[in-house]
C-alpha cells in the first residue's frame, strides 16, 4: 500500500539515507567510493588520485497500487517519494472549466487555488484536460511524478474523480504514491435513491449525504419526494398538495446545484399513478373507486383527464426545480392491475381504455398509455424517464415507449417477469434488486437490512433478480445500479442510523459498479480500508 512509500518519505526526512550499492543492493558501501590499496592505508598519492566520493542518491522501492474505494482500475508502478500536500503549495488548471474542481481540492488538502497557471512549481496539483473526445468522458489519469500531482481527464467528471483519488490517498496513508493511475467506471450510472416522502430527512442531511456520494463516485441522487405518506417539496403550481414538513424550493435548488459540484444529478421521482394518497388527499375527486364506490388507496382514476392535467401540472414545474437529465415516473403498484379482474372492478377504466383504443383496449392498455404520456411530458424537457419494472404490463397492445428505461427493482409482482423479458426486447435496465440494494427502514415483509459484506460478495450489476445474475451478453443494456433507501416505517430509524446503517452498503456499491473485477481485497480488508478513510 501506501505505507511503503510513505515509510521512506519519512526516513529520509528525518536525515537517514539510503545508498545504493553497485551491485542495486541497498547499504554497504557508496557506489563508486574509492576504494583503498590491498591491505595499506591511504597514503598521500592516493589520496591525491582518487576520485571524490559521489553524494548519497537516495533509492525507493516501486510504489504500490494505492488503495481507494472504489478501488482505480489500474496503476503503474514507479520508484520515487510520491507527494503529500505542504501548506502553501499550489493546484492550478489548464482551464478555467475546472475551477470548481481545483477550488474544492485545493480546500481539502490544505493547498492554495492559484487559478489558470503555465509555470511549473515544485509540490504543484495541476488539473487538465486531455482533449481526448472519443475517451470516457468519466475517465482520468493521475501522474505522481517529480514531487508533483497530474490530473487529466476527458471532461471536468473524469478531472474530479482523479481528485477524489487523490484526497482518498492523502487521507489513507498521507502520502499518494509514484506511478500513474489510469481509471474509469463499469457503469455509467451509479446511484443513490432517498425516499423523502414517507420520512422527511433535513437538508443539511441530504447535503452530507451528496458529499458523501461525491467522494465514492456515485454520480445520481434519487429523491422519490411524492407518495402516500407525503408530498414533501413546495409546489407553486399546487400548492394544497404539500405536505406541512417539506423542502423549500430554495432548499432543494441548494442540493441540486451542491450534488451537479460533486457530478452528481439529481433524479427527481412523482410516481403515478400509483402512490398519490397525499396529493388525493386534496383532490378526492380523482381517487379511483372501484364498482361499488369503494375508494382505492393511492390509485388515480386515470380515466379523468383532471388526473392526467394535475400530474402534468406538477412534472412540468419540477423540470424548472431539476435540470439534470434524467426523470423517474414510477408506474408501480397501481392497485387497479392488482385484482383478479380489472375490468368488473373498475368498469369505469375498461370503458375508457375502450374509447381510447378500440374494442380490445383493456386497463392494462390504459395504464400503459399513462405512462407513455408521463414519459412524453418530460421528454418535452430532453428527460429521459425511467418507470419501475412492475409499471410494464405483459400482453398489451399498446407498448411502452421505446426509450422508457426499466428500473428492476423485484420479481414479487402479480405475473411478475424474468429480467431477461426486458433485455432481449431491447431495453435499457437499471439494477435496484430488491434483494440486496433495499434499505426498508423497520424491515416489514420480507425485508432485512442489507449488509455490505454481502453486496461485496455476492451482487453484481448482472444480479437483477434475486441472487442470479443474466448472461453476460446483457451486460451493455443494464446502465448501472442504485442503493435505495425506503421510509416504510419511518420512525424505525432516526437520520443517524440511516446514515450508520446505509455507509458500507453504499461503499460496496460502488465498487462493483465502478470495477468489474472480482475485489483484490477481502471484505475484512475493505471494511478496515473504508475505516481508514473515513
Amino acid at each position: 500500500m501506501v505505507a511503503a512509500a510513505f515509510v521512506g518519505t519519512v526516513a529520509l526526512g528525518v536525515g537517514i539515507g539510503v545508498w545504493a550499492s553497485t551491485d542495486g543492493s541497498h547499504g554497504g558501501q557508496p557506489a563508486g567510493a574509492a576504494r583503498l590499496p590491498s591491505g595499506g592505508t591511504a597514503n598521500a598519492s592516493t589520496t591525491a588520485s582518487a576520485k571524490p566520493s559521489p553524494t548519497p542518491t537516495r533509492s525507493y522501492p516501486l510504489s504500490r497500487t494505492p488503495r481507494t474505494i472504489p478501488a482505480v482500475r489500474s496503476h503503474t508502478p514507479a520508484r520515487g517519494p510520491g507527494w503529500r500536500p505542504v501548506h502553501g503549495e499550489r493546484v492550478v488548471v489548464s482551464d478555467a472549466e475546472l475551477s470548481d474542481e481545483g477550488r474544492l481540492i485545493a480546500g481539502e488538502l490544505g493547498l492554495s487555488y492559484a487559478g489558470e497557471k503555465d509555470d511549473v512549481l515544485p509540490g504543484d496539483v495541476r488539473l487538465a484536460l486531455s482533449g481526448d473526445e472519443g475517451a470516457n468522458p468519466e475517465s482520468y489519469s493521475m501522474t505522481v511524478r517529480g514531487g508533483r500531482v497530474n490530473i487529466s481527464g476527458p471532461a471536468d467528471s473524469g478531472v474530479f474523480y482523479g481528485t477524489r483519488t487523490l484526497k482518498q490517498e492523502v487521507h489513507g496513508g498521507g502520502t499518494a504514491p509514484e506511478g500513474v493511475v489510469r481509471d474509469q467506471p463499469a457503469k455509467p450510472q451509479r446511484g443513490f435513491m432517498l425516499d423523502i416522502a414517507r420520512k422527511p430527512f433535513t437538508a443539511s442531511w441530504i447535503e452530507d449525504r451528496v458529499r458523501e456520494l461525491g467522494d465514492l463516485k456515485f454520480n445520481q441522487l434519487g429523491l422519490h419526494f411524492s407518495d402516500d405518506q407525503g408530498f414533501r417539496i413546495e409546489s407553486t403550481t399546487h400548492p394544497e398538495v404539500v405536505s406541512k414538513d417539506h423542502l423549500t424550493k430554495a432548499q432543494v435548488k441548494q442540493i441540486v446545484d451542491l450534488a451537479a459540484s460533486r457530478h452528481i444529478t439529481a433524479v427527481p421521482e412523482i410516481d403515478s399513478p400509483g402512490h398519490l394518497s397525499a396529493v388525493l388527499a386534496a383532490h378526492p375527486d380523482l381517487q379511483l373507486r372501484n364498482a361499488q364506490g369503494i375508494a382505492t388507496r393511492g390509485a388515480v382514476d386515470i380515466s379523468k383527464p383532471g388526473a392526467a392535467t394535475l400530474v402534468d401540472d406538477l412534472l412540468n414545474e419540477y423540470a424548472g426545480l431539476f435540470p439534470g437529465s434524467y426523470w423517474h415516473l414510477g408506474g408501480d403498484e397501481y392497485r387497479a392491475l392488482t385484482v383478479a379482474d380489472p375490468a368488473a372492478s373498475y368498469p369505469q377504466l375498461a370503458a375508457a381504455a375502450r374509447q381510447k383504443y378500440g374494442s380490445g383496449g383493456t386497463v392494462s392498455d390504459l395504464a400503459t398509455g399513462w405512462l407513455d404520456d408521463r414519459a412524453a411530458t418530460v421528454r418535452a424537457h430532453d428527460r429521459t424517464a425511467r418507470a419501475w419494472n412492475d409499471g410494464f404490463y405483459r400482453g398489451t397492445s399498446v407498448q411502452p415507449a421505446k426509450g422508457l428505461q426499466v428500473a428492476y427493482w423485484t420479481g414479487k409482482e402479480i405475473g411478475a417477469r424474468q429480467p431477461v423479458e426486458y433485455l432481449s426486447a431491447g431495453r435499457k435496465v437499471l439494477n435496484y434488486n430488491d434483494e440486496f440494494l433495499y434499505y426498508v427502514l423497520g424491515e416489514p415483509q420480507t425485508f432485512v437490512y442489507p449488509t455490505g459484506q454481502r453486496i461485496y460478495e455476492q451482487w453484481n450489476p448482472r444480479v437483477l433478480r434475486g441472487t442470479t445474475a443474466v448472461p453476460a451478453r446483457y451486460d451493455g443494456q443494464i446502465l448501472g445500479g442504485s442503493f435505495a433507501v425506503w421510509c416504510d416505517l419511518a420512525n424505525s430509524q432516526t437520520q443517524n442510523q440511516v446514515a450508520a446503517g446505509i455507509r458500507m452498503p453504499l461503499r460496496a456499491t460502488v465498487q462493483k459498479l465502478w470495477d468489474p473485477r472480482t475485489p483484490a481485497l477481502s471484505w475484512a480488508d475493505f471494511k478496515k480500508l473504508a475505516d481508514r478513510l473515513g
